[in-house]
Order: structure tokens, then sequence, then C-alpha cells
């Protein structure tokens, strides 16, 4: 029996600018995730919630937590709007999955993989996917923390670079004021031309 599962769950898949993220958690079948969970809960008993669903701050503690956590690994891996554009969103993020996999460093026989529905990870590991998996699998909920900070901290980061577009703000996605300055200014070279081709302003 492992030891171990891999969480892995991914951030960005609908964003019309920036990579797509997937996050990877090493994590040990024994430990207790609800002292995790408990570092955001203010009553009642602590319970798994979508990174999405978790404010911006509870996101950043409980990523800190995860990336200081002595029996924890993790990992995020990116692949580039380019490479979404030329293979395509899905395959993009089974790219990524792979990649922060391998950057976990444990040998596929000593862990399942536990994914998010829609991800796959390379055939040589033992995996699952599962529907909601971050909201019923404490692995992919860390997972889901991951990529999600991972990839918001990365956009931040390019704002200054793209002044115009508010990436500090909305992080890519497609919100309106990130789609009226597509109209306004055009697709800078880190937008997906393959997602924002066909929207109205």
């Amino acid at each position: 029996m492992s030891q171990y599962v891999i969480g892995i769950d991914e951030a960005g898949r609908g964003a019309l600018a920036g990579p797509v993220a997937v996050g990877a958690v090493l994590f040990p079948i024994d430990l207790d995730w609800k002292a995790i969970f408990r570092l955001v809960t203010r009553r009642g008993s602590p319970r798994l919630r979508d990174s999405k669903k978790l404010t911006s701050r509870q996101r950043s503690l409980l990523y800190e937590h995860i990336a200081s956590h002595g029996r924890l690994r993790h990992a995020c891996a990116f692949v580039a709007p380019e490479a979404v554009d030329s293979i395509g969103i899905v395959k993009a993020a089974h790219r990524a999955a792979a990649a922060a996999l391998g950057e976990l460093g444990i040998r596929p026989a000593r862990a399942e993989v536990l994914l998010d529905a829609g991800l796959e990870a390379p055939p040589r590991w033992r995996q699952r996917s599962i529907v909601r998996g971050d909201e019923s699998v404490p692995a992919i909920a860390l997972a889901s923390i991951v990529a999600k900070v991972s990839r918001d901290r990365l956009m931040e980061g390019l704002a200054p670079s793209y002044p115009r577009y508010g990436f500090e703000k909305h992080k890519g996605y497609g919100t309106l004021v990130h789609r009226r300055a597509i109209g306004q200014h055009g697709l800078s070279d880190v937008h997906r031309r393959t997602f924002c081709k066909t929207l109205l302003f």
C-alpha cells in the first residue's frame, strides 16, 4: 500500500492571458488535513474548499503553510500561452501535470495520483480522476491552492510589463475590464489568441 498520494489540480484553464498552471502536492496518507484548514476556519468544523472559494488572504496563508510544512512537498508547472494556442488547453494542462509530477522527485510506484476531473497524468502513474476533487480530496484541495496562488503571483509579476491590461486585478481572466482593454489596445504577447479571437467587446 502506498504511503503517499499526490494531488493534482489546475488554475487558469479559462483565462484569456497567461499560462495554464498545474499544482501538485505529495500528501502522506496519515496527515491530518483538518489541522491545515483549521487555519482558515472561524467557526464549525474545518472543511475542504476549492481555492476559488477562499479569499486571497486565506489562499496565501494556506500556501505558505503548505510550503513550510515538514511533511508536504509541492510543485507547480506552467505551460505558456503560445503552447496553449499551439496544442490546445487540454494537452497543455496534461503537459503541465507531467512536469509538476516530475518536480516532486518521487517514483511512480510510491504514490497514487489523484486528479481533479479533466486532468491526466502520464500512463506510468497509477491515477484516478475525481469530479470536484478539490472539494472532497485533501491532496487535490491543497494542489488547487498551490496552482491558484502560484499563477496569481506570476500574473501579478507580469502586470508592470503590461500596465494597460490590469493583470494584477483579474489575473488574465475574461472580465469586462480586461475585454475592454483588449478591444482598445489589442493583444499582447501573453494573450492566448485562440481564446480571444471570438470575443465581442
